[in-house]
C-alpha cells in the first residue's frame, strides 16, 4: 500500500473549474456555488498512474481511429474477477454497455414488456426506479428493515410483494447503494431461490464490488451455489467506481445464459451500440493489471474517513445514526432526529444553508430515506472533517 499522505498530496487536487460535475454544477443544480460537494458517487482522486501513462502513450500516438477490442482487455478483467472474488468469468459471458444505468435500461426492454413489474429493495439508487418508471413499466418495493441503522430483507414481504404483483425482474444492488449492506452468502441464496421459486430475473448491479470497507467480502450473485443460478442471473459492473473511470464509458454485463445472450445480442445490434471508445478500453486494461495498489490506498483513506465520520457522530452529533458501512464508499446518515422525517426540500435549510453542504437527500432513493443523506467519502480527510464541522454548526443552531 502507498503512503496515504503522500497518496493524498499527489492525487487530490482541487477540481474546480474542469467541466466536473461533483463541482460545476453546483450553481445550477444546487443554487450555491459554495457548497462542500459531497454528493455524486465520483471520487476526488486522480486514477492510477497506470492509467495515465497508457492514455498518454496514446495520445502522443496521435491516431484515434477504428480500433479493436484487445483480447488483453478481456484477460484483464477475467483475472481481476478471479483473484479478487473468486469468480472465473468465460470471455464468451461478457458484453459491452457505456454504462451500467444503461444497461439498466436495456435489459429492462429486454426481460420485460410495459406494464410488467419489476420488484426493487428500497431505499436504493434512484436510477433503478427511473429505469421502471421511465419505461412504462411498474414499480414494486419491499423496504428494508432498519433496525438503529442496520438494514436486513424482509424475505417474506419481498416473496408475497412478487406473487401479489406477477413480478417479472428484480433489480438488486450489491453492495448496496445507499444502505453500504455487503449481502452474506444466505441473504442471497434466500433471494435466489424466492426469485427461481417464481421464474424472476435477477439483475444484480455489482458496480462497487471492489470496494469493500468492512469485513465481509463481496459475493458475486451469480456464483451462489456452485453457478446454480446462471440461468436466472445478469450481473452488471464496470471498472468506473473502483478506479475513478466513470468518464471513460465503459462497463461489462456478463450474461452466463445463452438464451439472454442472445436476446442481447439482438438490441445492441438494434441499437448499434457493441463496442465502446478505445481510450476506454485501455484505460480499464491497464488499471484491471496495475491499479491494485492504488485500489488498497483508496479503501484504507475511505475507511479512515468513515470512521472519523463516526467518532464525530458519537460525539457532537448524538441524535444522528450513521449506518454501518460495509461496502461502497457511502455514508448513509440519519438525520431524523434533528430534522425528523424530511424530504429534500425541507431539508434544505439545514443541509445546504446551515451545514454549507451539497449532498444526495435520502428522499430521493425512496420513502424509508425520509430525514437522511448521503456523504460521499472518496475524498481528502480535509474535506470530510468540513463537512461534519458544517453538520455539527446546523446541529448547534
Amino acid at each position: 500500500m502507498m503512503n496515504k499522505e503522500t497518496f493524498l498530496k499527489e492525487n487530490c487536487p482541487d477540481r474546480h473549474g474542469t467541466s466536473c460535475s461533483k463541482w460545476d454544477i453546483l450553481p445550477t443544480k444546487f443554487g450555491d456555488p459554495d457548497l462542500i460537494s459531497m454528493w455524486v458517487a465520483d471520487m476526488d482522486f486522480k486514477a492510477p498512474k497506470a492509467v495515465t501513462d497508457v492514455l498518454r502513450q496514446k495520445v502522443n500516438f496521435g491516431i484515434f481511429g477504428y480500433t479493436l477490442t484487445p483480447d488483453s482487455y478481456y484477460d484483464a478483467f477475467i483475472k481481476w474477477e478471479k483473484e479478487q472474488h473468486g469468480w472465473e468469468v468465460k470471455k464468451e459471458w461478457i458484453r459491452f454497455t457505456p454504462g451500467v444505468v444503461t444497461g439498466l435500461f436495456w435489459f429492462v426492454h429486454i426481460l420485460t414488456k410495459p406494464a410488467d413489474s419489476i420488484i426493487l429493495h428500497m431505499p436504493v439508487y434512484y436510477p433503478f426506479h427511473a429505469a421502471i418508471k421511465d419505461t412504462g413499466r411498474n414499480l414494486v418495493f419491499s423496504e428494508l428493515v432498519n433496525t438503529n441503522g442496520k438494514y436486513t430483507i424482509d424475505f417474506d414481504d419481498f416473496e408475497k410483494k412478487i406473487v401479489d404483483n406477477d413480478v417479472k425482474l428484480y433489480i438488486m444492488s450489491s453492495p448496496h447503494n445507499p444502505v453500504g449492506r455487503v449481502w452474506t452468502e444466505e441473504e442471497l441464496t434466500k433471494i435466489l431461490e424466492i426469485c427461481r421459486k417464481h421464474n424472476v430475473i435477477v439483475l444484480s448491479d455489482e458496480i462497487h464490488h471492489d470496494l469493500i470497507i468492512g469485513d465481509r467480502p463481496h459475493i458475486p450473485t451469480a456464483t451462489i451455489g456452485g453457478g446454480k443460478y446462471y440461468d436466472i442471473v445478469v450481473t452488471m459492473t464496470a471498472a468506473s467506481k473502483t478506479f475513478n473511470l466513470a468518464g471513460m464509458k465503459n462497463s461489462f454485463v456478463i450474461i452466463p445464459d445463452e438464451k439472454m445472450r442472445a436476446e442481447f445480442d439482438k438490441l445492441a445490434v438494434n441499437l448499434h451500440e457493441t463496442f465502446g471508445a478505445s481510450l476506454g478500453y485501455f484505460a480499464v486494461e491497464a488499471a484491471y493489471n496495475h491499479g491494485k495498489e492504488w485500489l488498497d490506498t483508496v479503501i484504507d483513506i475511505i475507511r479512515d474517513n468513515y470512521n472519523y465520520v463516526a467518532e464525530r457522530i458519537k460525539k457532537d452529533l448524538p441524535k444522528a445514526v450513521l449506518t454501518p458501512l460495509e461496502g461502497t464508499y457511502l455514508a448513509w446518515l440519519d438525520l431524523s432526529g434533528y430534522v425528523g422525517k424530511a424530504d429534500k426540500d425541507e431539508m434544505k435549510d439545514f443541509v445546504q444553508n446551515k451545514a454549507r453542504l451539497a449532498v444526495d437527500y435520502g428522499s430521493e432513493f425512496g420513502e424509508g430515506g425520509k430525514g437522511f443523506i448521503r456523504l460521499n467519502l472518496a475524498t481528502s480527510p480535509e474535506l470530510v472533517e468540513k463537512a461534519m464541522d458544517g453538520l455539527v454548526n446546523a446541529a448547534n443552531e
